[in-house]
Formats: structure tokens, sequence, C-alpha cells
């Protein structure tokens, strides 16, 4: 007589490879990370602190609920990007038949995360997938969107679960690695990639996790082509901004400078990264500037949504806390370690892009609204956050401070002389 398999040897059928269920999740006893206060007051419990035994997963896959996929995103001023980002659910509704697909936005435009939630609810949906539509993990993945879906599940008694950022991911630098090499392509010279220095721009946060990735994502490009030299540079809040970054490399002596908006879409900070290597370019006319495409939908980043949304279902979905500076005592963000989990977006919520007038007729960015700073005017108003607690803004609101705010490389280097 056979002998019965023990649960604990079950393989559980993830893309590949397979792997064993004890294998695939974490076992009791492991370091606890310390949880943080959402804006309801509940607990944030990450994936990596649960156990799964085998029983336990074998039983979550046969449970019959309606699954649907939320896609958040941040949201923009610019039509062009309201219209690529809503693209890209079309790509993952086509990639994923079985499930209803929504999408929804922090701010700026409609629909907002919560229309998105109305509508799969609408559908029956009893579980949502919600992945962030972003590169890294800042303040937008850790902060907004999950304090929104908290809200929202505790309000309608809703199972979320949130996935995890694109990140580093070897697709998503094949798919960087295919729009600078369309920029070569589309070069009216030759240049040897000796002779080429390679500048990544990435969005720029109040997070240093995030920022470093951009780093990292520069250094596999960089590699990856064999160019002779590269370095980053951000669109805000941090530093070093393109202009400056820009000024700096020129005098290093190549031939050519490729510079990369590592972006999702379009959209007022990527027409800033090119404007600014324009004005650089002009002053050094005997330095060739090649301006690459943003990644945009690019099979390979639409293959890293649909992994990130399957990986919700597996349970890998752990994102990097050793270096979250709002679980660890970061140099130089110390102060930030245990802040309460809450969102400010609500003020912008839902404001249409179509309130910005300067984009041209086919919804690009012009940058005529770049000529001085864009300022929110929100009304004064309070809210309670379901605990009693109720607060107003109607003197502004604020956010942590930026350490480096005033770095001469930094948003200060933007302030009219």
């Amino acid at each position: 007589m056979r002998k019965p398999v023990p649960l604990d040897s079950l393989t559980i059928a993830v893309r590949k490879p397979r792997t064993t269920a004890l294998a695939a999740f974490p076992f009791k006893g492991l370091k606890a990370i310390p949880v943080r206060l959402t804006q309801l007051g509940a607990k944030t419990e990450l994936p990596s602190n649960r156990y799964f035994p085998a029983l336990q997963l074998w039983k979550a896959f046969a449970m019959t609920e309606k699954l649907g996929v939320m896609l958040c995103g941040h949201g923009s001023r610019n039509r062009k990007a309201v219209t690529e980002f809503a693209n890209l659910s079309e790509h993952l509704k086509k990639r994923l038949p079985q499930y209803p697909v929504e999408f929804g936005y922090l701010e700026f435009a409609t629909p907002i995360i919560r229309t998105g939630l109305d509508i799969l609810k609408e559908k029956g949906v009893t579980r949502v997938l919600a992945v962030p539509g972003m590169l890294f993990a800042a303040g937008h993945a850790k902060n907004d969107i999950p304090s929104v879906l908290n809200a929202y599940a505790a309000q309608n008694n809703m199972r979320i679960d949130y996935g995890k950022e694109l990140g580093i991911d070897p697709k998503m630098m094949r798919a960087a690695g295919d729009r600078i090499q369309e920029a070569i392509d589309a070069a009216p010279t030759h240049v040897e990639k000796h002779d080429t220095l390679l500048l990544v721009v990435g969005r720029g946060a109040s997070d240093p996790d995030a920022n470093s990735n951009v780093a990292k994502v520069m250094r596999i490009l960089w590699e990856g082509f064999g160019f002779g030299w590269g370095e980053v540079a951000y669109s805000g809040v941090t530093f070093p901004l393109v202009e400056p970054a820009l000024e700096h490399v020129t005098k290093l002596g190549f031939k050519r400078i490729i510079v990369f908006p590592y972006f999702l879409f379009t959209g007022v900070l990527v027409q800033r990264i090119y404007m600014g290597t324009d004005a650089v370019a002009a002053k050094h006319p005997n330095v060739e500037f090649l301006k690459a495409p943003y990644l945009n939908d690019h099979p390979a980043v639409v293959e890293t949504f649909v992994e990130r949304i399957e990986q919700i279902i597996t349970g890998d979905i752990a994102m990097n806390c050793q270096m979250c500076k709002y679980r660890t005592a970061v140099l130089g963000f110390e102060a930030e370690v245990g802040a309460v989990q809450e969102s400010h977006h609500h003020h912008v919520e839902g404001m249409s892009a179509k309130e910005c007038l300067k984009c041209d007729a086919q919804g690009n960015c012009t940058g005529l609204c770049q000529d001085g700073p864009f300022k929110l005017v929100s009304k004064p108003h309070s809210h309670d956050h379901g605990d009693g607690h109720t607060h107003s803004h109607e003197d502004g609101h604020t956010h942590a401070i930026y350490p480096h705010a005033s770095h001469p490389m930094g948003p200060k280097s933007m302030e009219k002389k």
C-alpha cells in the first residue's frame, strides 16, 4: 500500500520553475518586521511575516471567489499621459481575459481609484488584485495607494490584495534597452559605444531606496550596452536634476550623450527632461545629444504587470523593506521611521487633466505650463479617518520635508535667477 504524500511535499504550479509550498512561502519564526499604522489605525502586515502551510494554500486555490484586477496610477495633467495609462489597462484586459480589469488615478485625472473599485464591485468581484502602476516603491506606492485601498476595503467589506511595484526586473531592463536602441538606430550619425555616455533620468523621490534603484537601472544598461560611461539624473525632488547633470557630463569629452527618461508614460516631467536636454545641447554643438523614448506600453512592460498580478495570487509580493525609510533608520532619514501610512492626494483627487489648457491639440505637453510653478488650490475642508479623529486643511497641508531640498544641483537649481 502506498504511503500518503505529506502535505508539505506538495508542489504549487506557478509560472516557472516549480517550487514547493514551503519554499515559495516563508517559515514561521522569521524575524518580524515592525508594522506601520495605516490611516485607519490598522496594522499593515507584510507577506514575508505570514505563514502559508500547504493545506492553507491548497484551500485558497479551491475557493470559489470572483477575482478582479485594479490598476492604480498616479494621474497627470497631460491628456496624452492619461490616454497612455488607459491603453495599458486595455493591454491587461487582453492578456487577462479571465478577470475584469479596471483602472484609476490618485490625482489630476479621472476615473479615480475608488471609481474603478466601484465598477469591480458592481461586476460581482469579491477579491481585488490591486497593482501600483509605478516603476519603484516610494511614497505613492507605500502610502497613498495603500491608504485609498485600505479605506475602501474597510468601508465596503471587500478583500483587496495589494501587489508590488514593477521594480528591477529583467523584462523591464529589456524594454529599457529596446528604447535606447531605438534612439541609436534613428541617429543621423554612427558613434562608437565607447564614445557614448548614457544618462538615465528617473522621476526623483524623497525616498532614497527608490532613487537608488535608478542608479541600478543605469548600471545594468551601461554594462549591458558597453557604453563609455553612465550617469543618473532626476526630473525633480532630489538631485542632480537634468540640466546640472548634463552640464557636468559634457565636460567628460564624450562624442554622444543619450538621455533616457526611465518613465512609464509621457507628461509634464518627460517634457521637462527633453526641454532641459535641448537647452544644454544648444550650448554644446560639438556633442551629439539623443533623446530616447520612454517605456510606454512595451510588450515586456505589459508582461511585467501580468507577472505582478499573478504574484498576488501566489503570495510572492514582498517589497524591499530592509531599506524602507518608514521601517528602518536609513541614513539621513531617521526621523521618518514609523511615520503613519496616510495619503494627502484626496485634495486633487479627480481633478481632470483637461484643466491644463496648454497641451497641444493632440494632447502633447508643450512645456508652457512650466514657465512658473503649478499651484493647486483646494477649498478649505475637513475630514475624518474613520476613527473619530478629524482635522482640516484650511491653512494648506504639509508633507515630510526632504532633507536635501536646498541642494545646489536639486530643485533649488530650477529657481529663476
